[in-house]
C-alpha cells in the first residue's frame, strides 16, 4: 500500500530495546483513549510495563513518577531537560501562548487559566462559557486570533448542551484585565447527541484566516461520519466570524453542511499546520488499534469506520477493509493504539536536529512520540518522557522556540523541554 504501518514501540532505534516490547506490555494492545473515568485506565503504570519502562529509558536522571521536576532526558539527537512550570491543573487539555509571555491554559471542568513567570496565577480567567463537563466533554482548546495584538480576540472549543445532548462548539471573546467580554457561540456541531465521548476539539487557524475545527463521531454515533448531513466525525472550516468560506468543498452541495471541510473521522485531538505550507495535519484516535496520521484536504473522506485499521474495544470486526476507493490512506498508523492527543511541528532553533519533526502526545503509552519525516512520509520514531508515567494530552511550540507539554491529570502539568 506504500504506507509505513509503524506498530505502537516500533521504529524506537535510539531506546535500546527491540520494538514493539515496551508498547506492548504497558498496554496490553488496548487502546484507551482519552478519560481515566471510563474505569479502563490506570493512571500510573505498573508490574512489568512499569518495570520494562524503568528498563529502556536511557540518560533520564534517576527518578519516579511525581518526583520532583526539573529532570535531563536524552534524546537521540538532543540532550534536554524537563522544567515544570505550572501544576495542580485539573486535566489541562489545551495552552496559547499570550505576547507578553503568559501561556493560556484550559481546564477540562471549565476553567481558563493563567500562567505567567511566577506560575499559576490564582483566579482563573472569568467570563468563560458555560460547558458540558462530563465524560470527555468540558472547556477544550484555546487559540489566538492571529491579529490579537490589535483585537485581543481568543477562541475556545467546548462541549455545550443543547436539544438532544451535548456537541462541540466555539466561542469567540475579548480578552482583558483577567476577564472576557463579548462572549459570542459562533459555531455549534450539528446535531447535539447523548453521550459524553469524542468531542473532538482542536482548533488551528490557517494561513488565510480561515478556522479549522476538529469534531469526533460521538462514540455511539460512529456511521454518521459518513454522512454530510451532519458535522458529526468531520472536520469544520469558517471564518474568524463563524460564517462560511465560499470555497468550502461542500458548499451548494444538497443536503450536506457547508461548513464541513473533510469527513470520516473518528475523533480527531490533534492538528497541526505544517510550516511554510498551507497544509493541516491530523492525528486521531482508532478504536483498540488503527490510530491515525492524516494530511487534511478538501473534500476527502477518511473513512471511518468503512475502512479501519483497528477493531472494537470487544475485539468484534468493525470494518474488514483497511483501503477502499475513494477513501484516504493515513500517513502513519499505530497498531496497538497510543491514543495520541495533542500535535504539533517544531520549526524552532533550541532545538535545531528537531526542525521539521512532528510531535504527537500519547494518553494509553504516556509518553511524547517524536515523528521523523522525508516529505510526507515518516521514516523514524522516538519516543520521549515516558519515564514521566503521565499521560501527555497538548504539545506545543513556544515564540520562545521551547517545546511545551500538558499532562492529563487531576493534578496536571504545563511542562518546558529546554536543551541542554
Amino acid at each position: 500500500m506504500g504506507l509505513l504501518n509503524v506498530l505502537a514501540g516500533t521504529a524506537l532505534s535510539r531506546r535500546g530495546l527491540a520494538g514493539g516490547v515496551h508498547d506492548a506490555m504497558s498496554m496490553t494492545g488496548v487502546a484507551v483513549e482519552e478519560d481515566m473515568r471510563t474505569g479502563f485506565f490506570s493512571r500510573k503504570r505498573g508490574g512489568a510495563a512499569g518495570a520494562l519502562g524503568g528498563m529502556v529509558l536511557l540518560g533520564l536522571s534517576a527518578c519516579s513518577a511525581g518526583a520532583d521536576i526539573p529532570m535531563t532526558e536524552r534524546s537521540g539527537v538532543h540532550d534536554f531537560r524537563v522544567t515544570r512550570l505550572a501544576g495542580g491543573l485539573d486535566h489541562p487539555w489545551g495552552l496559547a501562548f499570550l505576547p507578553d509571555g503568559r501561556i493560556l491554559v484550559t481546564e477540562r471542568e471549565g476553567a481558563l487559566r493563567i500562567v505567567g513567570p511566577d506560575g499559576l496565577e490564582p483566579e482563573p480567567v472569568r467570563g468563560t462559557p458555560e460547558v458540558y463537563a462530563s465524560g470527555q466533554g468540558g472547556l477544550l482548546d484555546v487559540v489566538l486570533h492571529p491579529d490579537f495584538a490589535e483585537n485581543r480576540l481568543i477562541y475556545l472549543s467546548f462541549a455545550g448542551r443543547g436539544d438532544g445532548g451535548a456537541g462541540t462548539e466555539v466561542a469567540r471573546a475579548r480578552l482583558a484585565d483577567g476577564a472576557l467580554t463579548g462572549l459570542d457561540v459562533i459555531f455549534r456541531q450539528k446535531p447535539k447527541v447523548g453521550g459524553g465521548r469524542h468531542f473532538g476539539s482542536r482548533l488551528v487557524f490557517a494561513p488565510d484566516g480561515t478556522l479549522f475545527i476538529s469534531m469526533g463521531d460521538r462514540g455511539s454515533h460512529m456511521n454518521e461520519a459518513q454522512n454530510l448531513g451532519t458535522h458529526i466525525g468531520t472536520i469544520a472550516r469558517i471564518k474568524d466570524d463563524g460564517s462560511v468560506p465560499p470555497d468550502n468543498p461542500f458548499v451548494g452541495r444538497e443536503g450536506a453542511l457547508p461548513e464541513i471541510y473533510s469527513y470520516g473521522h473518528r475523533n480527531v485531538q490533534g492538528m497541526a499546520l505544517r510550516p511554510g505550507t498551507s497544509t493541516i495535519w491530523a492525528q486521531e484516535h482508532g478504536p483498540r488499534g488503527g490510530d491515525e496520521v492524516n494530511i487534511l484536504r478538501p473534500g476527502r473522506n477518511y473513512g471511518w469506520p468503512a475502512i479501519t485499521y483497528g477493531i472494537d474495544y470487544s475485539g468484534a470486526i468493525i470494518s474488514d477493509k483497511t483501503e477502499a476507493p475513494g477513501m484516504e490512506q493515513p500517513v502513519v498508523y499505530w497498531v496497538p493504539s497510543i491514543a495520541p492527543s495533542g500535535m504539533e511541528f517544531y520549526d524552532g532553533d533550541k532545538f535545531p536536529n528537531w526542525r521539521g519533526n512532528l510531535f504527537v502526545g500519547a494518553l494509553a503509552h504516556m509518553h511524547l512520540r517524536r515523528l521523523v519525516l522525508d516529505g510526507d512520509r515518516v521514516t523514524e520514531q522516538e519516543v520521549l518522557l515516558d519515564d514521566l508515567e503521565e499521560r501527555i494530552r497538548a504539545v506545543k511550540q513556544g515564540p520562545d522556540g521551547y517545546l511545551y507539554v500538558l499532562t492529563d491529570s487531576s493534578g496536571g502539568d504545563l511542562l518546558r523541554l529546554e536543551p541542554l
